[in-house]
C-alpha cells in the first residue's frame, strides 16, 4: 500500500472537517431570526424560492421578498413590506409566540414595520416555513395542512401569480386575493393596476386602474374566459374556475413541476404569463391577456362589437346604429349604439352571433343546469332580457346565462370564440336568425291578409286597454307613494319619486315566502330579508311590521330621502313593493353584513386590518359629505352607527338606515325638535339635551364611530378599571397624555400605518367635542384624513364620563327596537 497517499487522504479529510458547513434552511422558529446585512436567507426545501432583504432596481431602500434562488435573474413575486420601505440593513424578521411574523426595524427599541395578522387559533410552537411553492407560511411545528395555516403570504399576492396561487376571494373568511401592480421598477409600492376576479354576475376577471376598469377578460364558460382565446389546453399546465358557496377563485397547476412560470401585472396594466427557459438564461413571453386595441374595456359602448380587422375596429350590430353619428365620425365609439326598431315583446326574436367575447355580466343571471332550448324560452318570456347562451360549452354545451341590461364589451375573435343570441325585434331578423319563419305560402296569402287585419285590430284594441290599465295603476301607485310623503321641516310640496315598484308576489317569491332562513335581521321597522330575484340579483327587503308606528315613520323617511340620493357610499334602494296593507322597501344586498358584524366581534374582527378599516373611515366621510353637501337635499342622517354601515363585496361602506333623516332647504342650517330621536353613544349633546340638530350632529356620530373603529370598542359600554369615563373620555385622556396609540385595537397594533392612526384618534375627537361651532365640518373631515397638514387641537368632548350622560339612560317613553348595535331612541320631550 502507498502510505503517502493514505496519509494525504487522511489530511484532507481532516481539514474538510474543519471547514464551516453551509446548510439551507427553510423555517424559522420563535428562538430564531433573519436579519438583513449578514445575506442570510430562508430557503425552500427544493432550493427553487428564497426569502430575504433585497433592494429594487437602482433603488437603496430595502424590502423582505421571496425571489427565485435558481436563476441569474433576480425575480422577487413577493414583497413583504412593499408600504414600508427601509432605509438601513438595522432590520430582522421574527415569529412570535402567537404566530405572528414581525418586521422589526431599529433592534434596539423593536419598531415594527411590517407584521403578518394576527391568527384566529393559537399554536403551540409556531414556525414560519417558505415551502416549494413560493408560499411563505405560519404554522404549528410539524402540522402539513393547508387548512390548519395560521398565515400565508398566498393569501396577500403582490404583482405576481404563481402556481397552486388562487385569484379570488373566500367567501366564508372574506380574504380577497388579487394582484397589484409595482408602481416602478424601483418600487415595489402598489401601484396604479389590480387584477382581480370579479365577483358580480357570473365571475370574470377584470384589470382595473384605480376605479377604471381597463380590461375584461369575459365571463368563464368551462375552458377559459370567453375573451380569451389565447388561454388554451397547453403541455405546460392546466386551469381552472372553482365557484360554490364558499370559495370563487382561479388557479393554474404547472404539469411539470421542475418549469418555472409565473403570472405577473406589469406597470402599464397588462397581465403576462412568463416561462423560464434556461438555453437563452431569460424569461420568455408565453401569453399576454390584453394583446390588440380591442381589448380596450367598452372600447365600442353599447351594442357596438371591435374586431380588429376592421377599419375602424368598431361597428354597431345589426339593427342598430350610433347613439351619436358626430361622435362616431371622430374615432369615438363611447357612447355606443341604440336600435333602429323597438322591441315589443311577444312578438321578438333572436340573432344569432358567432365567435363573440361575450358581455361584460354585472346584470346577468345564470342556471348551470337548463338546456340551450329552456334557457331561450326564459328569455323570450321576460321583456328585459336582451341576450342568453351556453354558460358551459364544454360537451356540447349546457348551462344558461341571461343578460338584462346593454350589451358591453362585446368583441368578435378570430378563434375560439362563443355563440351568443341577441334579442331582435323581428323587422330586424335576417334569414339566418333562430326566430321560426314567418313567410306565408303564396296559396295562403289572401287568408294571411285577412287574419293579419283582425289580428291588427285585436291589438290594438288590447293594446288601448292595457295602457288604460297602466295609467290609472300608475296614477294609483303614483298616489300611494305620495299619500306616504311626511311633511318636511322645509314644507316643500310632495312628489312622485318614480320609484320602482315590484310585485307582491315577486318578493314573496324571491324571499322563499318570507322564510326563517332567509331573515337578515330586524329593526324598529319590522324584519328584514335575503332575497334573489328570477334573474339573479341580489335583493334585501324591509317589510313593514303591521304593529309598528315607528317604522311607518321609517318607511315614509326612506322612500322620501334614499329614493332621491345616490352615492357610492350610501345603500341603493332599488324599489318598494305596496299591495294592501302590505309595505316593502327593496335595497341592494350587503353580503358582508353590518360594520358591527366585525368590529366588536373577537373573532371577525381580525379580518379587518388597518388598511380595510381605513378604507372603510374614508367612505363614511365621503358619504357624510356628500348627505351634507353635495346631494339635491341637505340630509342629516341622525341615527349614524356601526350597525347602520353596512359593507358590500369588496368592504365598501355604504351607510344605511334614513328612517330618522331629516333635510335643511334654503339656507337653514339648525332645526329644534321636541322629539329626539338616535342612539345612545352616538347622539350630540346639542340634541339630547335642547333638541337642536344640525349637519354637526351627524360629525358628533361620525367623531364616535371613528374612535369606535379604531380601538374596536363600543363608546356606549366602554369600561376601564382605572375610570368610569365612555370611550370618548377614555380616549380623550390618552391623547392628553400622549399615550393616544394605546387605544389602537389590539388586533391591528402590529399592522397597522401608526401616523394615520394617531391621526384618526385626532380628527375623532375633534368631531365630539362639546360645542357644535368647534367641530369641523364634513368637507374639513375629508381633508384631514386625506392630507398630514398640522390639526387644530381639541376641546373637551361632550358626554365624556358615564355619570353626565343622562341620555344614556333608558327612558320610560323610549320606544323599542331591534338594532344589532345599541338602542334606536324616541325621547319624546326634549330638555
Amino acid at each position: 500500500m502507498d502510505y503517502s497517499i493514505l496519509l494525504a487522504l487522511l489530511i484532507c479529510s481532516s481539514s474538510l472537517l474543519n471547514l464551516p458547513v453551509a446548510t439551507a434552511i427553510d423555517s424559522i422558529d420563535t428562538t430564531q431570526s433573519l436579519k438583513d446585512g449578514d445575506n442570510s436567507t430562508i430557503v425552500s426545501a427544493d432550493g427553487t424560492f428564497a426569502l430575504g432583504f433585497f433592494s429594487p432596481g437602482s433603488s437603496t431602500n430595502r424590502y423582505l421578498g421571496i425571489w427565485y434562488s435558481r436563476i441569474p435573474v433576480q425575480t422577487v413575486v413577493w414583497v413583504a413590506n412593499r408600504d414600508a420601505p427601509l432605509s438601513n440593513s438595522s432590520v430582522v424578521l421574527r415569529i412570535n409566540s402567537q404566530g405572528v411574523l414581525v418586521l422589526l426595524q431599529d433592534q434596539n427599541n423593536g419598531r415594527a414595520v411590517w407584521s403578518s395578522s394576527n391568527p384566529s387559533t393559537s399554536a403551540r410552537q409556531p414556525v414560519a416555513q417558505l415551502l416549494d411553492s413560493g408560499n411563505l407560511v405560519v404554522k404549528d411545528e410539524g402540522g402539513n395542512n393547508p387548512q390548519d395555516f395560521l398565515w400565508q403570504s398566498f393569501d396577500h399576492p403582490t404583482d405576481t401569480l404563481l402556481p397552486e396561487m388562487k385569484l379570488g376571494r373566500d367567501t366564508v373568511t372574506g380574504v380577497d386575493r388579487y394582484l397589484t401592480s409595482w408602481k416602478t421598477p424601483d418600487d415595489p409600492s402598489p401601484g396604479n393596476f389590480t387584477y382581480r376576479l370579479n365577483p358580480a354576475g357570473f365571475p370574470d376577471t377584470i384589470v382595473r386602474e384605480g376605479s377604471i376598469e381597463r380590461y375584461r377578460s369575459g365571463p368563464w364558460n368551462g375552458m377559459r374566459f370567453s375573451g380569451t382565446p389565447q388561454l388554451k389546453l397547453n403541455s405546460i399546465y392546466t386551469y381552472g374556475l372553482v365557484f360554490n358557496d364558499k370559495e370563487l377563485y382561479f388557479r393554474y397547476q404547472l404539469i411539470n413541476s421542475t418549469l418555472l412560470s409565473r403570472f405577473v401585472i406589469n406597470q402599464g396594466g397588462v397581465v403576462q404569463n412568463f416561462i423560464w427557459v434556461d438555453r437563452t438564461r431569460g424569461w420568455e413571453l408565453y401569453l399576454a391577456l390584453q394583446t390588440d386595441n380591442c381589448d380596450r374595456y367598452a372600447l365600442c359602448g353599447a351594442y357596438g362589437s371591435c374586431s380588429i380587422f376592421n377599419s375602424p375596429v368598431c361597428g354597431c350590430l345589426n339593427g342598430f346604429e350610433p347613439r351619436n353619428q358626430n361622435e362616431w365620425g371622430m374615432m369615438d365609439w363611447s357612447s355606443g349604439c341604440v336600435r333602429k326598431t323597438r322591441l315589443d315583446c311577444s312578438g321578438d326574436g333572436f340573432q344569432k352571433y358567432s365567435g363573440m367575447k361575450l358581455p361584460e355580466t354585472k346584470d346577468s343571471w345564470f342556471d348551470r343546469n337548463m338546456s340551450l332550448e329552456e334557457c331561450k324560452n326564459m328569455c323570450m318570456k321576460n321583456c328585459s332580457c336582451t341576450a342568453y347562451t351556453n354558460l358551459d360549452i364544454t360537451n356540447g354545451g349546457s348551462g344558461c346565462l341571461l343578460w338584462f341590461s346593454e350589451l358591453i364589451d362585446l368583441r368578435q375573435l378570430t378563434e375560439n370564440g362563443q355563440d351568443i343570441y341577441l334579442r331582435m325585434a323581428a323587422s330586424e331578423l335576417d334569414n339566418a336568425g333562430t326566430v321560426a319563419n314567418t313567410a306565408k305560402s303564396n296559396s295562403k296569402k289572401q287568408l294571411g291578409i285577412v287574419v293579419g287585419s283582425v289580428l291588427s285590430a285585436a291589438i290594438v284594441l288590447i293594446g288601448l286597454a292595457c295602457v288604460f290599465y297602466i295609467c290609472r295603476k300608475k296614477k294609483k301607485d303614483t298616489t300611494k307613494l305620495m299619500l306616504m310623503e311626511p311633511i318636511s321641516n322645509d314644507d316643500s310640496k310632495n312628489e312622485d319619486l318614480e320609484l320602482p315598484s315590484f310585485g307582491f308576489g315577486v318578493i314573496a317569491h324571491a324571499t322563499n315566502h318570507f322564510s326563517g332562513g332567509n331573515k337578515l335581521g330586524e329593526g324598529g321597522f319590522g324584519p328584514v330579508y335575503k332575497g334573489i330575484l328570477k334573474d339573479g340579483h341580489e335583493i334585501a327587503v324591509k317589510r313593514l311590521s303591521k304593529t309598528s308606528r315607528q317604522g311607518l315613520d321609517e318607511f315614509k323617511n326612506e322612500v322620501k330621502y334614499i329614493a332621491k340620493l345616490q352615492h357610492r357610499n350610501l345603500v341603493k334602494l332599488l324599489g318598494c313593493c305596496i299591495e294592501a296593507d302590505e309595505m316593502m322597501l327593496v335595497y341592494e344586498f350587503m353580503p358582508n353584513k353590518s360594520l358591527d358584524f366585525f368590529l366588536f366581534d373577537e373573532a371577525r374582527s381580525k379580518l379587518l386590518d388597518w388598511p380595510k378599516r381605513f378604507h372603510i373611515i374614508n367612505g363614511i366621510a365621503r358619504g357624510l359629505l356628500y348627505l351634507h353637501q353635495d346631494s339635491r337635499l341637505r340630509v342629516i342622517h341622525r341615527d349614524l352607527k356601526a350597525s347602520n354601515v353596512l359593507l358590500d363585496y369588496e368592504m365598501n361602506p355604504k351607510i344605511s338606515d334614513f328612517g330618522l333623516a331629516r333635510s335643511f332647504g334654503g339656507n337653514e342650517t339648525e332645526a329644534n325638535t321636541n322629539n329626539v330621536v338616535g342612539t345612545y353613544g352616538y347622539i350630540s349633546p346639542e340634541y339630547a339635551i335642547d333638541g337642536l340638530y344640525s349637519v354637526k350632529s351627524d360629525v358628533y356620530s361620525f367623531g364616535v364611530l371613528l374612535l369606535e373603529i379604531v380601538s374596536g370598542k363600543r363608546n356606549r359600554g366602554f369600561y376601564h378599571p382605572e375610570h368610569r369615563m365612555n370611550l370618548l373620555g377614555h380616549a380623550w385622556t390618552l391623547f392628553n397624555e400622549g399615550k393616544a396609540a394605546e387605544m389602537t385595537a389590539e388586533s391591528i397594533v402590529e399592522t397597522c400605518d401608526l401616523g394615520q392612526v394617531l391621526r384618526c384618534i385626532h380628527v375623532g375627537l375633534l368631531c365630539v367635542q362639546r360645542s357644535p361651532k368647534d367641530r369641523p365640518s364634513m368637507a374639513s373631515v375629508v381633508l384631514m384624513l386625506g392630507s398630514e397638514g398640522e390639526l387644530p387641537q381639541p376641546t373637551q368632548p361632550g358626554f365624556y364620563t358615564i355619570n353626565t350622560v343622562r341620555a344614556d339612560s333608558p327612558s320610560p317613553q323610549q320606544s323599542k327596537s331591534h338594532s344589532a348595535n345599541a338602542y334606536t331612541i324616541t325621547i319624546v320631550e326634549a330638555r
